[in-house]
């Protein structure tokens, strides 16, 4: 994955340069910015003949660096972030268990015409019935209608259950009753109304009352023995006076049951029964009660209210809502208009949202559902409102219950208990909506107005939107979140609501999590199947944010056929890329590890449409579409040959080198996961896997991102799992013939000595084999020199490419030798017991790949075996720490199956198992060292999986090495070991996956003028424009003469003897490179120590460049050594991060073991515009690495065999200038083609070239061992001006802005020039007076790229600081 950076690419044509736009995370249908081109400016350059160098116009000086145009380096997510997926918290939206409520008991307790006895009812009383009155019907005739409306009323909520009815029943009556219902339910709810306006109250014993037969008595029933015939789950509403004592009663006979059932459960065990036999208690958790007043409260009496208010409420919540509104509020802007009676005569229907009464109906269950998110735990919101349909009905009910109830001084019970929600702000909403509602009433009955629709739901999405605005992950959630679940059923709101949700979905998983949680996927499920194309772009970015949390989704996607959707929005030609790339990884996720959903991508010509799309220009759209490919492939053999029909491994190739790193490791991946789709092997199959895995080979085998390195690994391993036979016998083959060669060097030993030799003294052989290692080194070194130039001479243009020519090759007797690159990188696991080292020739990791075929035993294998092979060990020896541990986990594999399938062999062999018992445990051999040096750290991992350091560990420990000697055998002797998975693999695609967890639709943060980062930066940028002010300020004082450059600032210890030196160009810290350790000294702080680190290059190895990337900002640190190896790092003041590393020179031999060969090691030149990293050594050519694609651009050949001994480019026109040992300066230009890109070359140097260095005012200047500096017009063919310095210098460097020069001596002086005058400014001698600093012999100089200020290294590990001193 990768960020919306700037990024460049090149044309076909090679002189031509042009750049990506600027990529900002975007909305729906935001575009694309250009960034400005960058053009030539060498015409720019003002410089006239007479003109001395340093003088620049005082116009100039007063512009400021317009540091926001410069390109960053280096700084995409996967530069700064660990390649890891992101933990992510799920929250449990998903309903473990649906429930329904199957069957519903009415019992309804009245005896019209008889009032119990223990309640005096007022006069007049409260006497309606479900909305009837009793006193207009007969006794019998009355309770019957009042029973059927009950049930029409609880069937607008649950039409599909089963209701039965039970009219002032007796207690046999309701036995029956409720026994037969829980046993049709079976394990479905079960609800229980009782109705006891009729009977007396409940008692403290926990009894309700029924009637006997002939209705003379009150019978008592038990809330013990109806929790037994009910039993569980249930649901029970109890709509009679003290209807609270039910409920504590309910608690306390719950309890009881559990103990019970605990009892007989412990004796049907202690007599041998089976438990099952018991029925299971009544578990409070499970019954759900509404009561419909307080232990001690009376139902209330008001005429113009129902008696049966808590049921009118639970089951007619509109209708008694505006009847209790009219009656209660006194300051509506309804004065007179609306009477009771003109409430029954509000025209429409429930179902129907476009009239009054469906609206409000569609307002209230938004407003009730609204209360209940905001104030009821997640866990109980999703159980009581989202679980069952009926029981959320009745809940939503339930609030407005206790809004009127507790207006008439009764308080509604509840268990599980609610908050109190009588009070919350939404029901002032509510008030508003049915006062703006029935103000229309009058008009629509006169028939003069027509109704308006209510503003209630676009106020509450303006709401939301503020909430937008600032919303945040530390704010409450906005309130209006259920609100906009009820918008999407309209089709007038449900594009904007799209568009709000999707906004607040991009904010976060936490988010995701909290839509999730209210309810609205079944909805956003349910809108797929809309055929609306103005609602894709919204629908395709709601469901890829839900994907990124929750990919479980998929299944449901599948089940509906919604994918469907996807697919059609991946074909729309009308859809951005960003669309599709949305869409794209929506159809990633449900086809990855879930078959069903891989077999209906495969029936829906997925695999077409995405190798239709991938040569589109968004990178994003084409990493996922690669993704997409090898998921839908993934060990799915039918779809792996489909890909192969349509040339799908062909068109991957293509993606092997595109400019995007996230998009060449997508397409390893992609291959990756097709080699490990073949189910059975056909030589078809094998010819196809051998193919592509040399195209990997090739191609990315060198790659600059380590990125794509470790992809390939992982991919690698299903070459090595599918032939592993092959690769244990050929490394059983390379140990022979080593140990072979190994007895015989000690045979040899030991006749020399005249003393025995042991056998296998590991010490001895690593010694043997390193002596070795040098004087086989030097052989093929000298011969190329005295010949051909071997390897070099094979690469047009001048250029090298090692691997090509190994991938491309047909047999491992063509490879040329090649001594080059990290050769003593090590491995921690390479210094274990009892190992030894196969390949003692070796001097590189290059040179392995070439060495196999000096072994006689590899002749009989295949040369892709030996290709392969070759290329794991050398991506063992990888600079990156994490791609070389994937290497080495998987030569582990191979090493362990060679050791089990030989123990298995000699447990074969055994004559019986006791013989096998008491033999010894062997030692158990450890795989061979196969190249020499030392182990990278494991410190600095930061992307491996977990499973795979513990594993490396624990090898480390010898932990892998103590297995059993007698594990499970299988037919073939192969040993299997119980839960091992040797699979490798990285978290790229989970690293990728996260892009879409994160905001999608803000702007970058050098567009948020009000962001902590452009606030830094901000500062940054006039902190370097000060300073440039600050210097220019020095170097005027320094031509008129005002200040000199002779003060010795300061002294500070080094830990190694430097070697290299480089000074940050806006900031003051001295960073010193010795062999392998890098320093940063800060002298404004003398009394702090040193931040020291190591480089970790190898030990024949050394440091001999350092470079600073995007030092107008904190800026990255770039070592370079004579291996070739370039390693970059950030935080290099404090935890010295490596950002990444590669081998930008593997042909360089490092000055260890050159021999009597003189080599300066890699040279290095950064220009930050272009972001080209530049690099040169003993090679026929520069190589430019473009570090913005992090692949090699260009080799731009030299046509000499000399060496390079400095490389400097020109900020302003991007002319690269290389100097050379024999003297000569070659001029490149980098846009031109590899061919004609030397445009200039000056030979006018006798003498080796010590330094050369391009000056910001465009010109050249250089100088050679015999003491001549010359600078140079780049438009001249010869030399402006020459000095003579008198002496020979051994150091040299030049400012790169003010007219200086300082070098180093042969009489061990430290002289600095004027180079404008050529004369002498001041010269730093061994000793400065008596009591002066002693200057020990130096080895680096450098100057400062702005301030006037000089930094040199001596051999006695010291640095010291000169600088300008005011006269």
């Amino acid at each position: 994955m990768f960020s919306r950076e700037t990024r460049r690419s090149r044309e076909s044509s090679p002189n031509s340069l042009t750049y990506h736009e600027t990529h900002i995370r975007r909305g729906w249908l935001s575009s694309l910015g250009p960034v400005r081109a960058i053009e030539d400016k060498l015409s720019r350059l003002d410089l006239e003949e007479g003109a001395e160098v340093g003088q620049e116009l005082d116009d100039e000086v007063d512009n400021e660096v317009k540091f926001w145009d410069i390109p960053m380096a280096f700084n995409s997510p996967r530069h700064l972030e660990d390649i890891v997926g992101e933990d992510l918290e799920m929250q449990t939206w998903r309903m473990r268990e649906r429930m329904k409520t199957v069957s519903v008991a009415l019992v309804i307790c009245l005896n019209v015409g008889v009032d119990p006895p223990d309640v005096t009812k007022t006069q007049p009383c409260a006497r309606k019935e479900c909305w009837l009155d009793p006193m207009s019907y007969t006794p019998q005739k009355a309770v019957e209608a009042i029973g059927n409306q009950l049930q029409r009323q609880y069937e607008r909520w649950q039409p599909r259950a089963r209701y039965r009815l039970s009219l002032d029943p007796t207690y046999d009556e309701v036995k029956r009753l409720t026994t037969g219902l829980r046993r049709s339910a079976r394990d479905e709810r079960v609800l229980f109304h009782y109705n006891g306006h009729g009977v007396p109250k409940p008692t403290t014993r926990g009894e309700i009352w029924v009637f006997n037969r002939s209705f003379t008595q009150y019978i008592p029933l038990s809330i013990y023995e109806l929790q037994t015939w009910m039993r569980t789950p249930s649901i029970y509403v109890y709509d009679c006076n003290n209807a609270g004592i039910i409920v504590e009663s309910f608690k306390t006979f719950a309890d009881q049951h559990e103990r019970e059932y605990a009892e007989q459960l412990r004796n049907i065990k202690a007599n041998g029964g089976n438990p099952a036999d018991i029925p299971n208690p009544t578990a409070l958790k499970n019954c759900i009660q509404l009561a419909a007043c307080g232990p001690t409260e009376l139902l209330p009496m008001s005429p113009e209210l129902p008696a049966d208010l808590f049921t009118t409420c639970l089951t007619t919540p509109i209708r008694i809502a505006l009847r209790w509104f009219v009656m209660s509020n006194t300051k509506s802007h309804l004065g007179a208009q609306v009477s009771l009676d003109d409430l029954e005569k509000i025209p429409g229907q429930f179902g129907d949202r476009r009239t009054m009464l469906g609206e409000l109906n569609w307002i209230f269950t938004a407003i009730t559902d609204t209360i209940a998110w905001n104030t009821l735990p997640r866990e109980t919101f999703q159980k009581l409102f989202r679980q069952d349909l009926l029981v959320a009905s009745l809940f939503r009910n339930f609030l407005l219950a206790e809004r009127i109830l507790r207006s008439c001084d009764c308080t509604p019970v509840s268990q599980p208990p609610l908050p109190n929600t009588h009070q919350h702000p939404m029901w002032d909403a509510w008030d508003m909506a049915v006062d703006m509602c029935l103000s229309q009433l009058k008009g629509i009955m006169e028939g003069t107005k027509v109704y308006a629709p209510s503003t209630f739901f676009e106020e509450q999405l303006t709401a939301f939107e503020v909430w937008l605005s600032q919303g945040s992950e530390e704010r409450s959630p906005p309130e209006q979140l259920p609100i906009v679940l009820q918008v999407l059923l309209s089709q007038a709101h449900r594009l904007r609501a799209l568009d709000l949700l999707g906004r607040f979905l991009d904010l976060g998983p936490w988010a995701v999590n909290l839509v999730l949680s209210v309810g609205i996927y079944p909805y956003v499920l349910k809108l797929l199947q809309a055929n609306a194309r103005e609602l894709r772009p919204l629908l395709v970015f709601l469901w890829a944010k839900i994907l990124a949390v929750d990919g479980s989704c998929q299944q449901d996607l599948v089940k509906d056929q919604s994918h469907r959707y996807f697919l059609a929005v991946l074909q729309d030609a009308a859809m951005l890329p960003d669309h599709k790339t949305w869409s794209v990884f929506v159809l990633s996720s449900i086809v990855h590890g879930y078959k069903p959903g891989q077999d209906e991508a495969l029936a829906g010509n997925l695999i077409t449409l995405c190798l239709n799309e991938l040569d589109d220009n968004d990178p994003v759209l084409r990493q996922w579409l690669a993704i997409c490919l090898g998921r839908i492939w993934d060990k799915h053999e039918d779809a792996r040959w489909r890909g192969a029909r349509d040339n799908a491994p062909e068109q991957l190739f293509n993606l092997l080198s595109d400019p995007v790193p996230e998009v060449r490791s997508a397409a390893v991946y992609a291959l990756g996961t097709f080699l490990n789709s073949c189910g059975k092997r056909t030589d078809h199959a094998n010819s196809l896997d051998q193919t592509v895995g040399l195209k990997l080979l090739q191609m990315t085998l060198e790659d600059g991102s380590p990125l794509v390195r470790r992809e390939l690994i992982v991919a690698l391993q299903w070459i090595v799992s599918t032939f592993l036979p092959t690769f244990i016998n050929l490394c059983k083959a390379l140990m022979e013939e080593d140990e072979e060669k190994m007895r015989q060097n000690q045979t040899v030993a030991g006749g020399a000595s005249g003393r025995p030799v042991s056998p296998k003294p590991s010490h001895m052989m690593r010694a043997i084999s390193e002596d070795k290692m040098r004087r086989k080194s030097e052989m093929p070194y000298h011969h190329q020199r005295k010949g051909s130039r071997g390897l070099q001479d094979g690469v047009t243009g001048g250029g090298s490419n090692s691997t090509s020519m190994i991938a491309n090759s047909t047999s491992y007797s063509e490879i040329p030798v090649a001594v080059s690159d990290n050769s003593m990188g090590g491995s921690g696991t390479m210094t274990r017991k009892s190992r030894k080292c196969i390949t003692p020739s070796l001097t590189s990791s290059y040179s392995a790949l070439a060495s196999l075929a000096n072994f006689s035993s590899t002749s009989k294998f295949k040369p892709f075996f030996l290709k392969v092979w070759g290329g794991l060990l050398l991506l063992e020896k990888d600079p990156d720490p994490s791609v070389a541990l994937l290497a080495r986990a998987l030569l582990d594999v191979v090493w362990r199956k060679m050791v089990e399938k030989d123990r298995a062999a000699d447990i074969h062999r055994t004559g019986s198992h006791a013989d096998l018992r008491s033999r010894s445990a062997p030692n158990s051999p450890v795989r061979p060292t196969f190249l020499i040096g030392e182990s990278p750290p494991t410190n600095m991992n930061t992307t491996l999986p977990v499973h795979l350091e513990a594993s490396e560990n624990s090898r480390n420990n010898g932990l892998w090495m103590q297995r059993s000697l007698i594990p499970d055998i299988n037919e073939e002797g192969m040993l299997i070991e119980e839960g091992e998975s040797n699979a490798i693999s990285t978290q790229f695609i989970e690293w990728s996956s996260r892009y879409f967890s994160t905001q999608l639709m803000t702007l970058n943060e050098q567009s948020d003028l009000e962001s902590e980062s452009y606030w830094k930066r901000e500062w940054l940028y006039s902190r370097n424009n000060n300073l440039l002010r600050s210097s220019e300020e020095h170097r005027r004082a320094l031509l008129d003469g005002s200040a000199k450059f002779d003060e010795h600032i300061g002294v500070a210890k080094s830990t190694q003897i430097p070697s290299v030196i480089a000074m940050h160009p806006f900031d003051h810290e001295v960073i010193v490179a010795g062999r392998d350790t890098i320093s940063v000294h800060d002298f404004t702080q003398p009394f702090n120590r040193p931040v020291s680190f190591h480089n970790r290059n190898p030990k024949i190895s050394q440091i001999t460049a350092l470079e600073f990337i995007n030092g107008h900002e904190d800026g990255l640190l770039v070592s370079g050594s004579d291996d070739g190896v370039v390693r970059v790092y950030k935080s290099w003041q404090r935890d010295q991060q490596l950002v990444t590393a590669w081998n930008l020179l593997p042909e360089l031999v490092p000055q260890a073991v050159a021999g009597n060969r003189f080599s300066c090691g890699l040279c290095l030149a950064w220009h930050q515009t272009e972001q080209l990293l530049a690099g040169a050594g003993d090679t026929k050519y520069v190589r430019l690495w473009d570090c913005a694609t992090e692949v090699k651009l260009v080799d731009l050949p030299s046509s000499t065999d000399s060496i390079v001994t400095s490389l400097t480019v020109n900020d302003e026109s991007g002319l690269l200038a290389a100097s050379y040992y024999d003297g000569s300066i070659r001029l490149f230009d980098p846009r031109s083609p590899a061919a004609r890109s030397r445009v200039m070359m000056y030979r006018e140097h006798g003498k080796p070239i010590v330094a050369c260095r391009s000056q910001s005012n465009g010109r050249l200047v250089s100088g050679c061992t015999d003491g001549k500096v010359k600078v140079w017009d780049v438009r001249r063919q010869s030399s402006i001006s020459t000095f003579e310095t008198g002496q020979n210098l051994i150091i040299l460097d030049i400012h790169q802005s003010a007219p200086l020069f300082a070098g180093w001596t042969m009489s061990s002086q430290l002289n600095v020039y004027n180079l404008n005058s050529g004369e002498l400014h001041h010269q730093f001698r061994y000793h400065e007076g008596i009591l002066g600093h002693r200057l020990g012999s130096i080895n680096c100089i450098r100057f400062h790229p702005h301030l006037l200020r000089l930094a040199a290294g001596t051999a006695d590990s010291e640095i010291n600081l000169f600088g300008q001193k005011r006269i």
